[in-house]
């Protein structure tokens, strides 16, 4: 087996080693306002929950030379965002919000989806998407090495109202299949939700 030491290898090369390593990872679509009121979007694989009780989600947005992007800003500015789960029906046009905009330029418009208002929160959603969390910021980390500028931003987002699709909605779970999450691999690619199967756990 290789062995690697993440100190003597490139950014780049960290990066790809990581994506590769860490798959499937779910896809986070975050919609923000700016302080000008244009609705962003954008997503993110670097996402995940952190707690159920309360309920809260993670989302880590990497910089670009140090750089903040335009969600990170967005939510340190407005306290507010919402998190939709990328499925097999609207993959095609969320890849479209990856582009690279100006903060004046809407990812939503580009990518023709469209605005839905939000039940607590200021920031409007998508409608194209099964699942809606609308999240309010409850922690900000940057995050990076001691000596060297931000990395990352770190958002940590209490749920504070689920919007669930009735179709894949049964006695107070999500159907898996009905929802057909996708996943981020490396490079170009992602994947579909493939076998299931069931383990017991151990009691």
């Amino acid at each position: 087996m290789r062995a690697i030491d993440p100190n003597t290898i490139s950014e780049r090369d960290n990066y790809k080693f990581l994506i590769g390593s860490i798959i499937p990872r779910p896809i986070a679509f975050v919609t923000s306002l700016s302080e000008e009121g244009v609705l962003n979007g954008a997503p993110f694989s670097y996402f995940n929950i952190v707690s159920s009780q309360p309920p809260m989600v993670s989302v880590s947005i990497q910089r670009s030379n140090g750089k903040q992007k335009d969600t990170a800003r967005n939510i340190i500015n407005k306290k507010e965002f919402v998190i939709h789960i990328v499925d097999d029906q609207n993959v095609g046009q969320i890849n479209q919000t990856a582009a690279s905009l100006s903060p004046t330029e809407s990812e939503i418009e580009l990518a023709s989806l469209t605005p839905m208002e939000s039940r607590k929160i200021n920031v409007p959603g998508i409608k194209e998407a099964k699942i809606r969390l609308e999240c309010v910021l409850e922690h900000a980390l940057e995050l990076g090495d001691k000596n060297a500028q931000p990395g990352c931003d770190f958002l940590i987002g209490r749920v504070v109202q689920y919007h669930i699709e009735e179709e894949i909605y049964e006695d107070g779970r999500i159907n898996p299949r009905g929802l057909g999450a996708v996943s981020r691999l490396a490079g170009n690619d992602y994947a579909k939700i493939g076998e299931i199967f069931t383990k017991e756990r151990p009691k």
